[in-house]
């Protein structure tokens, strides 16, 4: 089954299976072939697709762009154990890859999970990184600042997706229409994702034991999470991170309350945060032009456009 069509994103993005070290392969979305990496980390209930906007834009700027899907997802390796999608396992994918491209120069890019996944390998200082971006997903700190009630609300769907075999059927059930009903739900510009975009995630879901994998990612964080982020290094949680970091972030988020971004400053020595306002958790996909153009004048060393939402 082909899960993306190519009548959906730039000819220039291919698509190849990469082999890493300990057995493991990950379909990776490419474009360009510059010096430096640009590793592109998707969300849930994603898949590299989501970046479909950014390759060809990073590849003018000169990199090598990979969007990976993570373990689990598309034609990636699909580890069957809970334990196999801890945050420890889901930092050294990323090494993995970044050895495999054969590139030292390295800027992460992260979303939702795959912000998850950026913020814990850079505050690990799992390898040296270039500079980080992460869209819409906060640093695991400032999360816990501004932690409460309202963000309790937000986050109850993690406690559903813990339940085993149901959430699993319910959200594969009629072809994963569930999938479909999470972007209806909570996109703001619904344009940004007709039928033929919104069908790439639930196929994506709807192969053999995808589903499970992808839910495995909240399962394994609420197991091994306390013992386990960030490599076993918790106390550097406090550190400020040096690393300079771009966040990007779309205010009408349905997972995540803005209050979560506000302290990030405390925790990340090189910050610039960019807020858009009507323009929902999946931002990158949403206002991919004004994301671009951000991400663009901070690999440059421009001052970062603001957004107003006039302009979209």
């Amino acid at each position: 089954m082909t899960i993306v069509p190519d009548s959906l994103q730039d000819s220039r993005i291919q698509t190849s299976m990469v082999a890493v070290r300990d057995g493991l392969t990950f379909e990776v979305d490419h474009c360009g072939d510059g010096e430096e990496l640009a590793l592109c980390l998707h969300g849930f209930p994603e898949h590299s697709f989501s970046w479909r906007h950014q390759l060809p834009m990073l590849a003018d700027l000169g990199f090598t762009a990979w969007a990976p899907n993570l373990r689990g997802y598309g034609y990636s390796s699909r580890p069957a154990a809970v334990k196999d999608y801890a945050i420890t396992e889901l930092i050294e994918d990323v090494v993995r890859l970044i050895e495999a491209s054969n590139k030292s120069k390295v800027t992460l890019i992260g979303h939702d999970w795959g912000g998850i996944i950026a913020w814990a390998f850079a505050i690990g200082k799992r390898l040296p990184l270039t500079r980080l971006i992460v869209c819409n997903c906060p640093h695991p700190r400032a999360y816990a600042d501004a932690f409460g009630w309202a963000q309790f609300k937000k986050s109850l769907y993690v406690l559903f997706f813990q339940v085993p075999w149901l959430v699993e059927f319910l959200y594969t059930f009629r072809d994963a229409r569930a999938i479909a009903e999470i972007f209806r739900i909570t996109v703001a510009k619904e344009s940004a994702f007709p039928t033929e975009v919104v069908d790439v995630f639930k196929r994506n879901a709807s192969q053999p034991g995808a589903m499970r994998a992808m839910l495995n990612f909240y399962r394994a964080a609420m197991r091994y999470g306390s013992r386990e982020d960030f490599g076993g290094h918790r106390p550097q949680i406090f550190e400020p991170m040096q690393v300079e970091t771009l966040l990007i972030w779309g205010e009408e988020d349905y997972f995540l309350e803005k209050s979560t971004t506000f302290s990030t400053d405390q925790y990340v020595k090189h910050l610039t945060v960019r807020y858009l306002s009507g323009v929902s958790h999946w931002v990158q996909q949403e206002q991919p032009q004004a994301v671009n153009d951000m991400i663009k004048a901070f690999i440059s060393g421009s001052a970062v456009p603001e957004y107003h939402q006039s302009e979209a």
